[in-house]
């Protein structure tokens, strides 16, 4: 867990949301708490956080409205949606949004805590003794050191999810990373469902990269070995 990390909890029901943010202090996080995405949006406009918990099922907007609109809105916090719907496609649609994990109710809070203190690791991390490396992607420019990636002057946003993607296969370019890997990579727990998410993430970062992200040229499907990422 990274020391004093903000947490902003979204969910309409009272209870919950309060036991929550015992649980999370109790563990070191701050924490600001929300009842809906209309409160959170006000809570947003003044204050930054580590990592957004969003509750799925709430009235008005839900929470992967809520992640849609931010992320479009170029908001890049790492967010985890909590979501009663057990269907994989429901947790696809997160994924989709642009969630970065996602945890279904009921779940016990120890669990929880690994999800969080597992999506704040993903966060890049600057190393000074780094030697600097960028690699070139077209117009795309992706500075390994600082985890950052420009098209010409402009910062490109990732999500955590997406920043530590490109980091895995910065470190491994030129060569098929297998879904299965990636998903071991990325700290998931192993299955259909998880490879599936990744396949979600990777259309994401594509969108980001490639000038036609449906005939990628520099993040490759490889035909019975994964994806691999590959520079001019």
């Amino acid at each position: 867990m990274t020391p004093d990390s903000h947490l902003l909890i979204v969910d309409d029901d009272e209870r919950i949301r309060g036991l929550l943010q015992k649980f999370l202090v109790r563990n070191g996080f701050w924490v600001t708490a929300a009842r809906d995405a209309e409160h959170a949006r006000r809570v947003l406009s003044g204050l930054e956080f580590d990592m957004l918990v969003l509750d799925v099922m709430m009235p008005g907007e839900d929470g992967i409205a809520l992640t849609k609109a931010l992320r479009e809105g170029g908001v890049t916090t790492p967010v985890l949606l909590l979501t009663a719907r057990g269907e994989t496609e429901d947790r696809i649609s997160g994924l989709e949004a642009g969630a970065d994990d996602y945890l279904a109710k009921p779940f016990e809070p120890k669990e929880l805590l690994l999800r969080i203190n597992a999506i704040l690791r993903r966060m890049p991390q600057t190393e000074p003794d780094a030697a600097a490396k960028v690699l070139s992607l077209g117009p795309i420019r992706y500075d390994v050191e600082r985890g950052e990636m420009w098209r010409g002057d402009d910062l490109v946003r990732l999500t955590a999810t997406e920043s530590q993607l490109m980091r895995i296969f910065s470190a491994q370019t030129g060569e098929p990373m297998s879904r299965t890997k990636l998903v071991e990579d990325l700290g998931r727990d192993r299955g259909q469902a998880q490879e599936r998410a990744v396949d979600v993430q990777i259309t994401r970062l594509r969108r980001k990269i490639e000038q036609d992200p449906k005939q990628p040229r520099y993040l490759q499907t490889v035909r019975g070995a994964g994806y691999m990422l590959v520079t001019d």
